[in-house]
This record gives C-alpha cells, structure tokens and sequence, in this order.
C-alpha cells in the first residue's frame, strides 16, 4: 500500500487534484486507511477494545472503515452525530460521551435506542434521575458510564471515592445499568513530551483503582474506557484498562506532531490552499482564513498551520478568508495562482467548517464523502 509523503502531496495536488477548487480537504485514502489499521493493530496487541471517536471526521464512510477494521462501535458526543451514524451509516453499537441532559433530549435519545445500542455517560445524579425515569416509563433499560475527571478538570467527577459514590447511585436506579467508566485524558495533550507517558499512566491506575473500589461494593463493572490520541500508546496499556476511544488519529494534524511519534507524512488530510495574492517578497496570501483552518495554535509548528514542502513558511495570520503567510525572501512556490497543501494544526474544527472529504486513492481524486454531521452539535 503506497504511503504519503510530502513529495508525493505536491504532486498530487498538482496532477489529480486539478479540477478541485479550494479551498478543500483532501485525504489521501491509503494513509487514512494505514492509520486506522495501526490503531486498530496495536488494540489488538494490548487486548482492549477499540471504540474511536468520530468527532474528527464526522463521517460516515471512515466510521464504517473503523468498524470494518475491528472497532466495537464509535464514540459520539452529541446526539445528532450518533443520529447520522445510526441512520447513514449503520452504525449498531454507540457510546454517548456526554451528558444526556433534557427532556428533548431524553426523547431523541429513547428514539435512537429503537435502531442502535446506546451507552449514555454521566457525572451526576440529577442527569441520572431524569434518564432513570424516562427509560422506566419507557420500559427499557439504558447502559450507563460514569464520566471520571482524573485530572483534565473539565466534566465528570474526580476518580476515586466521587466516582465510587456516584457509581453506587447508579446503581440503584430503576431502569439504568451500570456496565463502565471512563475518562478523557485531555490533560495529557498539554504537558512535554517527556512526560506524556507518566501522565497518562497515572490517569490508567487512577482509572482502574476506580473501577476495582466499585467492584468491590458487589457491582459488576465490564468497561474501563480511556480515550486520547496522543495518550493513545501509554494509558491502554495500563492493566485493567478493557476500551480505549482515540479519534484524531485517522487523518492526524499539526497538534499531534507535537510528540514526535509522527510527522506531516503521517497526515492524511490536508486543505488545499490557491495563492491569492503576493503584496510583498516575504509575504503571501491563501483562500484558507479562519473559516477554513480555526484559529487554533499550538506548539510543533508556529503559526496557523503547517505547509506541506514549505517547512519555513508561517501562516502568521488569519482573517474570515485569509491566510497571511510569512515567508523567506527566497522561498519558491507562492505565486499568485500556485496551489499549497496545508495540514491544519487541530483537525476536528477544521473538518466541521467544511461539506466534503475529497478522497485520493494512489494520486488521483476518487471521489467526496459527505461530512454528513458536521454542525450537529444538538
């Protein structure tokens, strides 16, 4: 299977990417499809189950790869997501993680339990409550997590005994099933690279050391679910760890470069940019503004993202439709009416700005695959 390299984007971009207008996402099918074979190889290796989230590519084609490739199910936040997955692509088996909160809800929710299994995690016992006597005056029975914070402090209750005492509440409510916690380690995307490893290792134990204070109150407790991409090597192989939800890691983007286990080759999806404009020698202008590529900045490369053979130009500043691009005096390739690729440096946003993935198989523009939920953030 052919690999992409950052010679073999450029060209691409100027062969079969000709009648492609931009600014576009284009993925290169191979890669994405080495990706998600890798993450589903190395589940494998470490025996938990992979469960990705598809908040990265919001679409039904690549969910279905992931699935083909040996995911147990996906992991969706809202449900409008998990509605697209289920309905365009048959998706059976979803974990919803995050709070169903209100009664519009709690019916959509009952709605999609006729088509799909549907887990639901929560981090209170007013959310539980509501769900508990919904499902009992539906007469089902909804699988629940409990959402663990073990140190992002965003959502869920911290591990330990807050999670133990919410997980026993759980349990005794009339129409919910307890099977799992878990947690997003999101705290570990923002330490060195250096310590990445004991920081998401420490978030596993604190996981499974969890789970085992529940089981020990007599509940049976299947699930102990950790999901980071870049934590995505460490905290699955904790023992007792049986899920893990990783979901940048299909396409890849400038944020997960950042520790050195990848590069711009190991990204699969790109924005193809046009040169608008070239005011001064050291300054140049794409279509890609803030409405294509976020304004997201992080630390593996400066700026508003990375272009593909150009490694000393800087997209220093974005507008709604412009990307101004700082450059060396001497730097080819930036005249007006010259096409770049640029590998955006947070993925998930940049995808959800857009309608289509323009897929590329072996140098030639294949076809577009709807991003059939972005915006659907209900």
């Amino acid at each position: 299977m052919m690999t992409a390299t950052a010679a073999h984007l450029v060209a691409a971009q100027q062969a079969g990417l000709a009648t492609l207008d931009t600014p576009s996402l284009v993925v290169d099918e191979d890669l994405l499809r080495r990706n998600i074979s890798e993450m589903a190889a190395f589940a494998k290796s470490v025996g938990v189950a992979l469960r990705p989230h598809i908040k990265t590519h919001k679409t039904p084609q690549v969910a279905r790869l992931q699935i083909g490739a040996g995911a147990v199910g996906i992991t969706c936040a809202k449900l409008g997501e998990a509605e697209v997955m289920i309905d365009q692509g048959g998706i059976e088996d979803i974990l919803l993680a995050y709070p169903v909160v209100g009664e519009l809800k709690i019916r959509r929710l009952l709605g999609l339990l006729d088509r799909a299994r549907v887990i639901v995690a929560l981090d209170s016992r007013e959310a539980a409550a509501a769900l508990s006597r919904a499902m009992v005056a539906a007469g089902r029975v909804l699988e629940v997590y409990v959402e663990v914070n073990t140190g992002q402090n965003r959502a869920g209750v911290r591990d330990g005994n807050e999670a133990v005492a919410l997980g026993l509440d759980i349990a005794r409510f009339k129409g919910l099933r307890l099977i799992g916690i878990m947690t997003h380690e999101g705290h570990s995307h923002t330490v060195s690279p250096a310590e990445i490893e004991a920081t998401a290792t420490a978030a596993g134990q604190a996981m499974v050391e969890t789970a085992e204070a529940i089981r020990g109150h007599g509940i049976d407790l299947p699930v102990v679910s950790v999901g980071s991409t870049p934590a995505a090597v460490f905290t699955p192989t904790v023992p007792g760890i049986t899920e893990m939800r990783p979901g940048t890691y299909v396409f890849n983007d400038v944020s997960t470069m950042q520790w050195g286990r990848i590069g711009p080759d190991d990204c699969a999806l790109t924005i193809l940019a046009t040169v608008i404009s070239r005011p001064a020698p050291d300054r140049a202008v794409l279509d890609a503004g803030s409405k294509t590529l976020s304004l997201e900045r992080g630390p593996a490369h400066p700026g508003h993202g990375y272009v593909v053979g150009h490694p000393r130009a800087t997209i220093v500043r974005l507008s709604e439709e412009h990307g101004v691009v700082e450059l060396k005096p001497d730097e080819p390739g930036f005249a007006v009416g010259d096409r770049v690729s640029v590998i955006p440096n947070h993925v998930c946003p940049t995808v959800n700005l857009q309608d289509h993935l323009y897929i590329m198989h072996e140098g030639h523009l294949a076809e577009a695959w709807s991003i059939a939920a972005r915006g659907k953030v209900q």
